[in-house]
């Protein structure tokens, strides 16, 4: 059987945020970013402004969150992004988010994440990087499903961005010890499973939920600079640093690091298809689990695509949330 082409689109590593969103209207448009008051988040939240979308700053700081809708009402014009409190380790504050939400939703950006330095847990006794970076937005994007197929229905289509991280390469999801109950912690396992659960939330969501009307795809933003780093081991600082030497990867600024987000959200090309990876603003190649991430830092993982896994995830993230 013939090998699929990758999906392709315009625009490469270099472009920008604004620029994959030229000519763009987005009027009418109700969007969600999660973590839109830091990073990558506050441009994928600016650009959208920008091009008439009506957004909504989900953010664990709200005092932060205004000051980046302020910011951004400066640079648009006076339109202000609303902020609303979410933070994804608490499913108290998701519920409460997914209750407030009225009528249709067309963009959820699940941009969110966190690195730590060290074994963290919530009051569940789950592992901090996969509650949040995983659970907090599986329970907001299910809570949220009505909302988006009557986005899906109002425009013909709703699509789900969720953001992964070359970072899974390391590691596929560990199902019998998913929260670091019996092996050692290593932080930079932790956060890889949490970014193939990202890439695998998109096939499953994909598969329900396409025939209301409604994709997801993940997204690589590639090498940024962001606050993400800042609980970077020296090891991990060290590592991301030679890798650049290397010509790995190059660090891309933030608005390069917010268009890969923008054309999965915006771009034709993934309207009514979802599952995919996407890096540089392209669906990535697929390479085999015991690839080498030195020699494929574009590509992404069978694990992080099996149809299989990703079901089984999906059940078992339903269970976890359900207890």
């Amino acid at each position: 059987m013939a090998t699929r082409e990758p999906i392709s689109t315009p625009f490469t590593s270099s472009s920008t945020a604004d620029e994959v969103l030229r000519g763009v209207a987005l009027t009418g448009v109700r969007a969600i970013v999660t973590g839109a008051s830091s990073g990558i988040g506050i441009e994928t939240a600016r650009v959208l402004t920008a091009a008439g979308a009506e957004v909504t700053l989900a953010v664990r700081n709200t005092t932060a969150g205004d000051a980046v809708a302020e910011a951004i009402a400066k640079s648009t014009g006076g339109i202000r992004p609303r902020v609303v409190r979410l933070d994804l380790a608490d499913r108290t504050t998701v519920t409460r988010f997914v209750d407030a939400w009225g009528g249709p939703l067309h963009l959820l950006i699940n941009n969110a994440g966190v690195v730590t330095g060290g074994l963290e847990r919530t009051r569940e006794g789950w592992e901090l990087q996969f509650a949040t970076n995983h659970l907090g937005h599986f329970a907001l994007a299910t809570g949220l499903h009505d909302a988006l197929a009557l986005g899906a229905a109002d425009r013909g289509g709703a699509r789900i961005v969720s953001v992964s991280s070359t970072a899974h390469m390391r590691s596929g999801i560990v199902f019998d010890d998913l929260h670091f109950e019996r092996r050692s912690y290593d932080p930079q396992i932790a956060y890889a499973q949490s970014k193939t659960a990202n890439s695998l939330f998109a096939v499953e969501a994909t598969r329900l939920w396409a025939s209301d009307g409604i994709v997801a795809n993940a997204v690589n933003p590639g090498g940024v600079a962001t606050g993400l780093q800042r609980n970077f081991t020296t090891q991990q600082k060290e590592s991301l640093d030679a890798a650049e030497a290397a010509g790995v990867f190059t660090y891309k600024t933030v608005e390069q690091g917010a268009a890969t987000s923008i054309v999965a959200a915006v771009a034709p090309e993934f309207a009514h298809s979802g599952g995919h990876y996407l890096d540089d603003s392209q669906e990535a190649y697929t390479v085999p689990n015991d690839a080498d991430l030195a020699q494929h830092p574009h590509g992404v993982k069978e694990w992080a695509l099996d149809p299989a896994t990703a079901k089984r995830l999906w059940t078992v993230s339903t269970d976890l949330l359900r207890a």
